[in-house]
């Protein structure tokens, strides 16, 4: 082939075809004759680079242990101290968030009320259906705080305590107010301090007294005018013969 036509041919392919060299060539002929070191370094790089990322792909597929499942009872909560007695009485409403008085005198119904803890006299006596008509509250301290167990008298002198009973003799029966008033020995202003009399009706009972010799009964108040059965029942534990 002729080297005009070799020349062609090398541009057209873009390939190099080295020339073979002959055995006695100088050693610089056969280095020219040897591919450029540059694309032995491309090639040593490109199987470097190949090898790295095999290497890496065997290392991201290997397999990983999982992780176990949590246990059903693994989140169990921390146990609590326990709560003493006290601590739950304490914490739950009080047994005596209330208090019970006896409310008695000149209100619209005495008796015995039952009222939140803290209520003062003026809630007590509201309770009992409030004052009568014409009927005074007196020294009484409505602002008071309630006791529990006590009397409220309204617009009357409170009981006094019984005596004590002589030796031998029985006591008297518990929860009983104060000593009874004597229809028959009582005076008109002590008749006035009971519940629901005033002092007409005081002055009735003891004309009433005078008239008929005196009470053999206490049901004999009900033949006084003006008391009728609502007020008796009222007067009847608070007096006696």
């Amino acid at each position: 082939m002729r080297p005009d036509t070799e020349d062609r041919l090398h541009a057209i392919t873009g390939r190099w075809k080295p020339s073979a060299a002959p055995a006695d060539a100088p050693p610089a002929a056969r280095l020219r004759a040897t591919p450029e070191r540059s694309h032995v370094r491309m090639l040593v790089l490109a199987g470097v680079l190949a090898a790295l990322v095999a290497a890496g792909y065997l290392w991201l597929a290997r397999p990983r242990p999982q992780p176990a499942a949590p246990a059903a009872n693994a989140a169990v909560s921390e146990p609590r101290p326990a709560i003493s007695a006290g601590a739950a009485a304490a914490a739950s409403p009080a047994a005596s968030s209330s208090v019970v008085v006896h409310v008695l005198g000149k209100v619209e119904h005495p008796g015995v009320v039952t009222l939140p803890s803290g209520s003062r006299v003026a809630e007590a006596i509201k309770a009992a259906g409030g004052v009568r008509r014409g009927a005074k509250t007196g020294t009484l301290n409505l602002a008071r705080p309630l006791v529990d167990g006590e009397q409220i008298p309204v617009g009357v002198r409170a009981p006094s305590p019984s005596p004590p009973p002589p030796a031998g003799a029985a006591s008297p029966a518990p929860g009983a107010p104060g000593t009874p008033v004597d229809l028959n020995a009582a005076t008109p202003d002590q008749l006035d301090d009971l519940p629901g009399v005033g002092p007409v009706l005081a002055q009735r009972i003891v004309a009433y007294r005078t008239q008929h010799g005196g009470f053999r009964s206490v049901e004999q108040l009900q033949e006084v005018s003006g008391i009728g059965a609502r007020r008796f029942a009222d007067l009847k534990p608070m007096v006696r013969v």
